[in-house]
């Protein structure tokens, strides 16, 4: 349980590279993910450019982190299949991969594009177009300390009996 336990968001990242053999390890991770009726219905874009990097990181609220990654993972997931089953296992994707960076020693942080048309601008950016769509990222590196402060972001998690409801 410790990996996922201890699997925390990394928004600030050092300057150290990613290797292209820890890019195809989280890929892997990522691909082994379950899906709906086993679709695999994503593909992963593979960002190092330092201008892409920045220019993604304008295209949504919490997107920011992109610009001091050294790498980002870019979801593409296929629009013609169901939205909700194709986005659920695109997230489950995500999670493989974060977990596995995360066991690597690095650090991950997931990035939505809102609205759609930013969705839209990632998407071309990636050089993709329909069917697929990219409304997901992850950017991926070794973990810096935080800048000093105190975080908005709240620790700690509610405990399982907050959470729980159970029906006899």
């Amino acid at each position: 349980m410790e990996p996922i336990t201890s699997l925390r968001a990394t928004r600030h990242f050092t300057a150290a590279p990613v290797t292209r053999d820890q890019v195809t390890a989280v890929l892997e991770a990522a691909r082994w993910a379950g899906s709906a009726r086993n679709r695999q219905p994503w593909r992963f874009v593979v960002v190092r450019d330092r201008g892409l990097l920045r220019e993604l990181s304008l295209l949504g609220a919490y997107a920011g982190h992109l610009a001091g990654a050294p790498v980002a993972i870019l979801l593409a997931v296929d629009a013609t299949l169901s939205t909700e089953d194709a986005e659920f296992d695109a997230g489950r994707a995500a999670q493989n991969l974060m977990l596995a960076a995360h066991v690597l020693g690095m650090g991950s942080c997931p990035a939505s594009f809102y609205p759609a048309a930013n969705a839209g601008r990632a998407t071309a950016r990636a050089g993709l177009r329909e069917p697929w769509r990219i409304r997901t990222a992850i950017s991926l590196g070794h973990p810096a300390p935080p800048p000093e402060g105190t975080s908005a972001i709240p620790r700690g998690r509610l405990p399982l009996a907050d959470l729980v409801i159970e029906l006899s």
